[in-house]
């Protein structure tokens, strides 16, 4: 998936060192070399949460010679951060690996190299170098400048953890969206969650201020349906009447079915007659990876409906893509329209998700 969206962001790029966690490609001549042109490509690439310019990798024989094999390899700047993070991440939450980077940047004596540096969440602007630990004693190291939230997280890892008090990890996932894409909530909106139950995920909306309905055949959790502002319809997003499906805001959408139904789900809401929608929030899940190969066409779509629209693999999410999607103008096609015919022949391969431990 990477290699393909990669050749189509940078045509002429050629493949590096690939293995599990960590790709490298070295770009084509001419190409832009600013900060503004990697952010291009990382927003291509969809899969690949951190992205840097690298220097190469840094061997030593032990401990002691690791500062010195830096000090040779890095060139003369002057870093307000330094990210250190493993290239396999599947050990540890992203909590736990956001939380041991200062310790174990500490530990490598980055500290003593960059005394003025910090070596947990960046700020926009800064200047941060990444150290991508591939092994014991060998590291990629490169920079990247901090723009997007993402590329101010060490290893473009959510720093978030879950309350104690959250019904389930949806609550999570749609956190590091909202802080991913930036989202600011105006508070008395309205927003329908499709798949709501057990309703983390409305949790949070709720707790950005918004009167949240959710869509769902199992009943949400007591302390959410309890909360002031939340209602429940108790039945499929395909049943909702299209009269009842006006006057929201925003659509979030996370449910455990296949990509193309759950693009019908949300369109009959973006697109029905009346719809003010502003904002949509969307889950994919991707029963194989081979369904990635339909990304584009399904962003096709949310222009079709008149948004702008943005994917991301999340770092707190599975197998799927989050796309964030903005009212840009007027939509297009008759209303009411649901998933176009291009949208509904994409390849289907696979089964669809039935599981519901995401929710």
């Amino acid at each position: 998936m990477v290699a393909q969206r990669l050749a189509v962001a940078l045509p002429g790029c050629t493949r590096g060192a690939w293995r599990r966690g960590a790709v490298s490609f070295r770009l084509p001549p001419g190409s832009d070399p600013s900060p503004a042109a990697l952010d291009r490509v990382r927003d291509a690439l969809v899969f690949a949460r951190a992205l840097f310019r690298c220097h190469g990798q840094v061997h030593w024989k032990d401990a002691a010679a690791r500062i010195d094999a830096l000090k040779a390899r890095l060139p003369e700047a002057s870093f307000d951060a330094v990210h250190l993070y493993p290239r396999d991440v599947r050990t540890m939450s992203t909590a736990e690996l956001v939380a041991a980077a200062p310790r174990a940047a500490e530990g490598a004596g980055l500290a003593s190299l960059f005394p003025a540096a910090t070596f947990t969440v960046a700020k926009p602007g800064d200047l941060v170098l990444d150290c991508l630990a591939d092994n014991d004693d060998r590291w990629w190291i490169g920079w990247h400048r901090a723009t997007t939230p993402s590329t101010c997280w060490p290893g473009g890892l959510y720093p978030g953890a879950i309350p104690g008090d959250k019904v389930s990890r949806a609550w999570l996932k749609l956190d590091e969206a909202i802080h991913s894409y930036a989202i600011d909530f105006r508070p008395g909106s309205r927003a329908v969650e499709l798949g709501a139950s057990p309703g983390g995920a409305c949790q949070r909306l709720l707790e950005a201020g918004l009167e949240v309905v959710g869509v769902d055949p199992a009943l949400v959790d007591p302390c959410v349906a309890a909360l002031p502002g939340f209602t429940q319809w108790r039945k499929r997003a395909r049943d909702v009447p299209l009269r009842d499906l006006r006057g929201f805001d925003w659509v979030v959408s996370d449910m455990n079915i296949d990509p193309v139904s759950s693009m019908e789900s949300v369109g009959r809401v973006v697109t029905a007659p009346g719809s003010r929608v502003e904002g949509i929030i969307a889950t994919l899940k991707l029963p194989d990876w081979s369904r990635a190969a339909a990304l584009d066409t399904w962003m096709a779509q949310f222009q079709e409906w008149g948004f702008t629209a943005r994917a991301r693999q999340l770092s707190t999410g599975g197998r799927e893509v989050c796309v964030f999607a903005r009212r840009s103008g007027r939509r297009r096609g008759p209303a009411g329209a649901g998933v176009s015919q291009q949208a509904r022949r994409a390849p289907r391969g696979g089964r669809p998700a039935t599981r519901r431990e995401d929710r």
